[in-house]
């Protein structure tokens, strides 16, 4: 009996559903009102410099598409020239440009760690990174997050079991849902000790910490055994991701990585975006120290209204708990003008849903302000700051 429409689409009707009585499916929405949203932590993604670039990019016959992968016709010199240029200002022997950092994770771990190696994956990297070792040819197991000891335990334990292959630790320099920093200088170390790789996704801090910008993993770029992830759809302003990587790794992944080999290659306008705002990384210094003074601000601004947080980056979460009160209360601050969204599990632990308030030059000390006693007015004492008992 051939199965009806109706009976061919249960199976997500049901799912769909489930997300729904927990208080977890999600809709799109479009921006709107005042930006603590985003991850245009530096706002070049409108900035004037921005778009006379690529205007002139356009005006001098740059393509909008690649036409190919990279290996074959896709290969552009506004690809060679931001790759080579990234090098330079990070400090690394090279750089390969990826249309995304999710793809950018993906294709490392898929890619770089073989059959008989060891991830050790803090337990709060990204999807994208889960998704890596997931997928890929080496084994891997969680430490708990920013525990350097746990770290080296796990390492300790799989070789006291028989590991034989080479390890890699996984870690964000600054983490998306918390705010919180990796410790960057312990990890190097365990690394160096083990013999291991280390690959570190700078997604939030390329941009905003370092000096030009050049992230939190700055001190240990041009090492062997380190790779290094820099977005560039968020304080860069544009799309993308910058791996930097020794020369043997980038060849490596040139000829034995699938989601490099096989796919189109970015657009040669979106690599000269990316240029452009790395010069205005260097250029303009005083972006990243107004983002720096604005984050000072609001952490101040928090505590002299009785909050306190770990988190001292332009990542504040506001946890809530539930599900539904996270959105309702998301929607309530979306009512009165600020862009706050809501965050629930998967992308993070039961039971910590919360509201993600993110801070860049797209806001001043008056929206600062504005949103904090909004927040307070909408919840009393039902929600609290990472951190509070």
């Amino acid at each position: 009996m051939t199965p009806t429409c109706a009976d061919k689409m249960a199976t997500y009707h049901a799912a769909l559903r489930a997300l729904n009585e927990q208080d977890r499916l999600r809709r799109l929405a479009p921006r709107s009102g005042i930006d603590f949203g985003s991850n245009d932590y530096l706002a070049l993604a409108s900035a004037p410099r921005m778009k006379k670039a690529l205007a002139a990019a356009l005006e001098a016959g740059t393509p909008i598409g690649a036409g190919g992968s990279r290996l074959l016709r896709g290969n552009c010199d506004e690809h060679e020239l931001l790759e080579a240029k990234a090098a330079h200002l990070f400090g690394a022997e090279t750089a390969l440009f990826f249309s995304g950092g999710y793809v950018a994770n993906f294709a490392i771990l898929t890619t770089l760690p073989q059959r008989g190696d060891l991830l050790v994956l803090d337990s709060l990297v990204h999807a994208s990174i889960h998704e890596g070792a997931r997928s890929g040819r080496a084994e891997f197991r969680e430490s708990a997050h920013n525990d350097p000891t746990s770290v080296e335990n796990t390492i300790r334990n799989w070789r006291a079991k028989g590991g034989t292959g080479r390890v890699w630790i996984v870690a964000e320099s600054l983490y998306s849902m918390d705010g919180d920093f990796a410790p960057l200088k312990e990890l190097v170390a365990i690394a160096d000790r083990h013999d291991a790789f280390l690959l570190v996704d700078e997604a939030h801090a390329t941009g905003v910490y370092g000096e030009q910008g050049r992230g939190l993993t700055a001190p240990y770029e041009g090492r062997e055994n380190l790779v290094v992830v820099h977005t560039c759809g968020k304080a860069l302003g544009a799309a993308g991701a910058l791996v930097t990587a020794s020369r043997v790794l980038r060849d490596f992944i040139v000829n034995r990585c699938r989601p490099f080999i096989f796919a189109t290659a970015p657009s040669p306008l979106l690599a000269v975006a990316v240029q452009e705002a790395l010069s205005i990384l260097k250029e303009e210094p005083e972006r990243q120290q107004r983002l720096a003074s604005l984050v000072a601000f609001t952490h101040r601004e928090i505590r002299l209204r009785g909050g306190r947080s770990p988190s001292v980056s332009q990542i504040v979460p506001y946890i809530v708990g539930d599900n539904a009160r996270a959105m309702k209360l998301a929607s309530k601050l979306q009512a009165r003008g600020f862009d706050v969204r809501g965050i629930r599990p998967p992308t993070v632990p039961a039971g910590t849903a919360r509201l993600r308030i993110s801070l860049t030059l797209n806001v001043g000390e008056n929206d600062v302000r504005a949103l904090l006693d909004a927040l307070m007015e909408e919840t009393g004492s039902e929600t609290r700051w990472l951190g509070d008992s």
